[in-house]
Protein backbone atom coordinates (compact mmCIF):
# COMPACT_ATOMS: atom_id res chain seq x y z
CA UNK A 1 0.00 0.00 0.00
CA UNK A 2 1.23 3.47 -0.85
CA UNK A 3 0.15 6.98 0.06
CA UNK A 4 0.49 10.13 -2.05
CA UNK A 5 0.76 13.60 -0.57
CA UNK A 6 2.35 16.99 -1.04
CA UNK A 7 5.97 17.05 0.02
CA UNK A 8 7.04 18.88 3.15
CA UNK A 9 10.39 20.40 4.08
CA UNK A 10 11.10 17.27 6.15
CA UNK A 11 10.84 15.13 3.00
CA UNK A 12 13.62 16.85 1.05
CA UNK A 13 16.48 14.68 2.33
CA UNK A 14 14.51 11.54 1.45
CA UNK A 15 13.62 12.93 -1.98
CA UNK A 16 17.31 13.60 -2.58
CA UNK A 17 18.17 10.06 -1.43
CA UNK A 18 15.61 8.65 -3.88
CA UNK A 19 17.15 10.80 -6.63
CA UNK A 20 20.67 9.59 -5.82
CA UNK A 21 19.49 5.97 -5.93
CA UNK A 22 17.54 6.24 -9.18
CA UNK A 23 19.02 8.86 -11.47
CA UNK A 24 22.38 9.93 -12.89
CA UNK A 25 21.36 13.61 -12.65
CA UNK A 26 21.66 14.77 -9.07
CA UNK A 27 21.01 18.09 -7.38
CA UNK A 28 22.44 19.87 -4.38
CA UNK A 29 20.09 20.27 -1.42
CA UNK A 30 19.76 24.02 -2.04
CA UNK A 31 18.00 23.22 -5.32
CA UNK A 32 15.36 21.16 -3.47
CA UNK A 33 14.91 24.02 -0.99
CA UNK A 34 14.54 26.49 -3.86
CA UNK A 35 11.69 24.41 -5.33
CA UNK A 36 10.06 23.92 -1.92
CA UNK A 37 10.19 27.61 -1.05
CA UNK A 38 9.05 28.79 -4.48
CA UNK A 39 6.47 26.18 -5.55
CA UNK A 40 5.49 23.99 -2.56
CA UNK A 41 2.19 23.14 -4.27
CA UNK A 42 4.03 21.28 -7.06
CA UNK A 43 6.17 18.85 -5.05
CA UNK A 44 4.65 15.44 -4.34
CA UNK A 45 5.87 12.25 -2.72
CA UNK A 46 4.70 8.67 -2.52
CA UNK A 47 5.48 6.71 0.61
CA UNK A 48 5.12 3.01 1.38
CA UNK A 49 3.30 1.49 4.37
CA UNK A 50 6.39 2.13 6.56
CA UNK A 51 6.45 5.83 5.68
CA UNK A 52 9.51 5.48 3.41
CA UNK A 53 9.60 7.82 0.39
CA UNK A 54 9.55 5.55 -2.67
CA UNK A 55 8.89 8.20 -5.31
CA UNK A 56 8.72 11.94 -5.81
CA UNK A 57 8.19 14.68 -8.36
CA UNK A 58 10.12 17.95 -8.23
CA UNK A 59 8.49 20.63 -10.38
CA UNK A 60 8.46 24.37 -10.91
CA UNK A 61 6.80 27.14 -12.88
CA UNK A 62 8.45 29.10 -15.67
CA UNK A 63 6.47 32.24 -14.86
CA UNK A 64 8.56 34.73 -16.86
CA UNK A 65 8.12 32.86 -20.14
CA UNK A 66 5.91 34.16 -22.97
CA UNK A 67 3.46 31.38 -22.15
CA UNK A 68 3.27 30.53 -18.43
CA UNK A 69 4.15 26.86 -18.11
CA UNK A 70 5.29 24.26 -15.65
CA UNK A 71 8.45 22.21 -15.84
CA UNK A 72 9.18 18.79 -14.39
CA UNK A 73 12.66 19.08 -12.93
CA UNK A 74 12.86 15.49 -11.73
CA UNK A 75 10.66 12.47 -11.14
CA UNK A 76 11.92 9.20 -9.70
CA UNK A 77 10.54 5.97 -8.27
CA UNK A 78 12.62 3.34 -6.48
CA UNK A 79 13.14 0.24 -8.60
CA UNK A 80 11.27 -1.90 -6.05
CA UNK A 81 8.12 0.17 -6.65
CA UNK A 82 8.17 0.67 -10.41
CA UNK A 83 5.40 -0.49 -12.76
CA UNK A 84 2.77 0.35 -10.13
CA UNK A 85 1.61 3.66 -11.64
CA UNK A 86 3.40 5.77 -9.02
CA UNK A 87 5.20 8.07 -11.48
CA UNK A 88 1.97 8.54 -13.44
CA UNK A 89 0.03 9.57 -10.37
CA UNK A 90 2.79 11.91 -9.15
CA UNK A 91 3.03 13.57 -12.57
CA UNK A 92 -0.74 13.98 -12.92
CA UNK A 93 -1.01 15.52 -9.45
CA UNK A 94 1.55 18.22 -10.15
CA UNK A 95 0.13 18.89 -13.62
CA UNK A 96 -3.33 19.58 -12.19
CA UNK A 97 -1.83 22.10 -9.77
CA UNK A 98 0.26 23.76 -12.50
CA UNK A 99 -2.87 24.34 -14.53
CA UNK A 100 -5.37 25.16 -11.77
CA UNK A 101 -3.20 27.15 -9.36
CA UNK A 102 -0.76 28.83 -11.73
CA UNK A 103 -2.61 29.00 -15.03
CA UNK A 104 -0.01 26.98 -16.91
CA UNK A 105 -0.58 26.54 -20.65
CA UNK A 106 1.57 23.41 -20.78
CA UNK A 107 4.17 21.37 -18.92
CA UNK A 108 7.66 20.61 -20.22
CA UNK A 109 10.42 18.21 -19.31
CA UNK A 110 13.73 16.87 -20.59
CA UNK A 111 14.48 13.19 -21.00
CA UNK A 112 17.56 11.34 -22.18
CA UNK A 113 17.21 10.05 -25.73
CA UNK A 114 18.35 6.64 -24.46
CA UNK A 115 15.73 6.39 -21.67
CA UNK A 116 13.11 4.30 -23.49
CA UNK A 117 11.10 3.51 -20.33
CA UNK A 118 10.71 7.18 -19.40
CA UNK A 119 9.91 8.16 -22.99
CA UNK A 120 7.18 5.50 -23.05
CA UNK A 121 5.71 6.83 -19.79
CA UNK A 122 5.74 10.45 -20.93
CA UNK A 123 4.54 9.79 -24.46
CA UNK A 124 2.16 6.84 -24.26
CA UNK A 125 0.77 7.16 -20.73
CA UNK A 126 0.87 10.91 -20.12
CA UNK A 127 0.46 12.32 -23.65
CA UNK A 128 3.68 14.32 -24.06
CA UNK A 129 5.16 15.03 -27.49
CA UNK A 130 8.70 15.96 -28.56
CA UNK A 131 9.06 19.69 -29.08
CA UNK A 132 12.79 19.84 -29.82
CA UNK A 133 16.13 18.13 -29.26
CA UNK A 134 18.57 19.71 -26.81
CA UNK A 135 22.03 18.77 -28.07
CA UNK A 136 24.52 17.64 -25.41
CA UNK A 137 22.05 18.59 -22.65
CA UNK A 138 23.37 16.23 -19.98
CA UNK A 139 26.73 16.35 -18.20
CA UNK A 140 27.88 13.25 -20.11
CA UNK A 141 26.97 15.03 -23.39
CA UNK A 142 23.92 12.89 -24.17
CA UNK A 143 21.16 14.68 -26.06
CA UNK A 144 17.75 15.24 -24.51
CA UNK A 145 14.27 15.37 -25.92
CA UNK A 146 12.46 18.55 -24.88
CA UNK A 147 8.93 17.22 -24.41
CA UNK A 148 5.70 19.13 -23.84
CA UNK A 149 2.11 18.45 -22.96
CA UNK A 150 -0.45 21.18 -23.60
CA UNK A 151 -3.40 21.41 -21.24
CA UNK A 152 -6.03 23.20 -23.35
CA UNK A 153 -5.09 22.57 -26.95
CA UNK A 154 -4.31 19.69 -29.24
CA UNK A 155 -0.93 18.07 -28.69
CA UNK A 156 1.62 18.72 -31.40
CA UNK A 157 5.17 17.65 -32.04
CA UNK A 158 7.12 14.55 -32.78
CA UNK A 159 6.96 11.14 -31.19
CA UNK A 160 9.48 8.37 -30.68
CA UNK A 161 8.41 5.19 -32.46
CA UNK A 162 8.95 1.61 -31.28
CA UNK A 163 12.39 1.51 -32.96
CA UNK A 164 13.48 4.58 -30.99
CA UNK A 165 13.34 6.88 -34.01
CA UNK A 166 11.96 10.39 -33.72
CA UNK A 167 9.10 10.90 -36.17
CA UNK A 168 7.64 14.31 -36.94
CA UNK A 169 4.06 14.52 -38.15
CA UNK A 170 3.48 15.40 -41.76
CA UNK A 171 2.59 19.05 -42.15
CA UNK A 172 0.76 20.90 -44.88
CA UNK A 173 2.24 24.01 -46.48
CA UNK A 174 0.54 26.37 -44.02
CA UNK A 175 2.22 24.72 -41.04
CA UNK A 176 5.85 25.02 -40.19
CA UNK A 177 8.12 22.82 -38.15
CA UNK A 178 11.11 20.55 -38.23
CA UNK A 179 11.60 17.05 -39.48
CA UNK A 180 14.28 14.42 -39.10
CA UNK A 181 16.23 13.75 -42.31
CA UNK A 182 17.71 10.42 -43.43
CA UNK A 183 20.91 11.14 -41.44
CA UNK A 184 18.86 11.54 -38.27
CA UNK A 185 19.34 15.30 -38.07
CA UNK A 186 16.57 17.68 -37.08
CA UNK A 187 15.93 20.03 -40.02
CA UNK A 188 13.88 23.22 -39.85
CA UNK A 189 12.41 24.50 -43.12
CA UNK A 190 13.62 27.77 -44.56
CA UNK A 191 11.25 30.59 -43.79
CA UNK A 192 10.77 32.83 -46.81
CA UNK A 193 8.83 36.04 -46.41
Amino acid sequence: MTMYRRATIEDLLYMQACNLTCLPENYQMKYYYYHMLSWPQLLYVCEDYNGKIVGYVLAKMEEDAAEPHGHITSVAVLRSHRKLGIATRLMKSTQVDMKDMFGAEYVSLHVRKSNAAAIHLYQETLGFRVHDIESRYYADSEDAYDMRKYFNKKQSGGYVNSEGELVWPRRDKKQSGGYVNSEGELVWPRRDK
